[in-house]
């Protein structure tokens, strides 16, 4: 009886390091807007999209291309393009400073900051059993903290913006999902 506890106590460990490592093992991946887009244009679930586009966030990337922006790189020390400099990008892109392995081909730079900048990689959450229970979707690094923001929205920020209450801030990128009726 003691041989076959310790076989079942020995498989039943061996098999949970072996299901953690492939956990540990598994590669999340940016997928970028446009597949967040799928869904999160339709009415149903708020238009998330339309209210996303209309905010500075999505145009991030693009100002980097401004007149003013290059003058401000240049000031800074920043030489060359800096929609390709690093110090630009990790405020001005969702994930324009990430190994490009953790890049879907659906990721597009251009997008600026997108919700996969608030909300983590998309591919951990993406399937919508997991979208559809917020619990899930925050268990599986779908992110909704404030302290997000502070990553770029702080006084080191070479171009701050001070925002003096991050909740009042917070409410004008808002983009919640309706009630049901």
């Amino acid at each position: 009886m003691k041989k076959f506890l310790f076989l079942f106590l020995s498989l039943l460990l061996a098999s949970f390091l072996f299901l953690n490592f492939q956990q540990a093992k598994k590669t999340y991946k940016y997928v970028g807007v446009k597949k967040c887009n799928i869904c999160h244009k339709l009415k149903k679930y708020g238009n998330q999209a339309a209210i996303w586009s209309k905010e500075k966030h999505s145009k991030a990337y693009e100002t980097l291309a401004s007149d003013e922006s290059k003058k401000i790189a240049k000031k800074l020390g920043i030489k060359g393009d800096p929609q390709k400099a690093k110090e630009c990008l990790e405020c001005h892109t969702t994930a324009g400073t990430k190994d490009k392995k953790l890049l879907a081909t659906s990721y597009k730079i251009e997008e600026g900051v997108g919700c996969e900048a608030c909300h983590g990689p998309g591919s951990v959450y993406k399937k919508m059993t997991i979208m559809k229970d917020t619990k899930k979707f925050l268990a599986n690094g779908g992110i909704k903290t404030l302290d997000r923001c502070k990553d770029c929205h702080n006084k080191k920020s070479p171009t701050y913006v001070e925002i003096k209450d991050f909740k009042e801030a917070f409410k004008k990128i808002a983009h919640p999902v309706p009630k049901k009726k």
